[in-house]
C-alpha cells in the first residue's frame, strides 16, 4: 500500500510532515491538493478513514470558508464535501493516508501513527 499526503508546500507543518515521513525512509505519493484537489468520494473516504466529519477538517478562518458558505448550517455532509472539493482552501493540512488508516499532521508526529 502506498503512502499519500495531500501536502501544501507553502505550510510549515506540511513542510514538517513530509520531513518526517522521509526520515522512516517511506516515498510517499505527494498530493498538492490546492492544485489537484481529492475527489468528492476521495475526501469522503478520508473523512471516514480520520473517524470524523467534514466540519473537523475545516480551516474555519480561511476567507474561502465563508466564501464557499460553510459558515451557514444545514448543510449536509455531502454538501458540505462538494463545497470543500471547490475551496480546497478550506481542507485541513496535511493529510497523510496509509491503505486503510489516515492522520492529519497537526502536530507532525501524529502521522507516525499510520506508518
Amino acid at each position: 500500500m502506498s503512502v499519500k499526503i495531500y501536502h501544501n508546500p507553502r505550510c510549515s507543518k506540511s513542510r514538517q510532515t513530509l520531513a518526517l515521513i522521509e526520515e522512516q525512509q517511506v516515498e510517499p505519493e505527494i498530493i498538492k491538493y490546492l492544485e489537484t484537489p481529492p475527489t468528492a468520494a476521495e475526501l469522503d473516504q478520508i473523512l471516514t478513514l480520520l473517524g470524523v466529519e467534514p466540519e473537523a477538517l475545516m480551516r474555519k478562518k480561511e476567507a474561502e470558508y465563508k466564501e464557499a458558505g460553510l459558515n451557514v448550517s444545514g448543510l449536509n455532509r455531502a454538501q458540505q464535501i462538494e463545497k470543500m472539493v471547490a475551496y480546497p482552501k478550506v481542507i485541513e493540512r496535511p493529510i497523510v493516508v496509509n491503505g486503510s488508516r489516515a492522520a492529519v499532521g497537526r502536530p507532525p508526529e501524529q502521522v507516525l501513527s499510520v506508518l
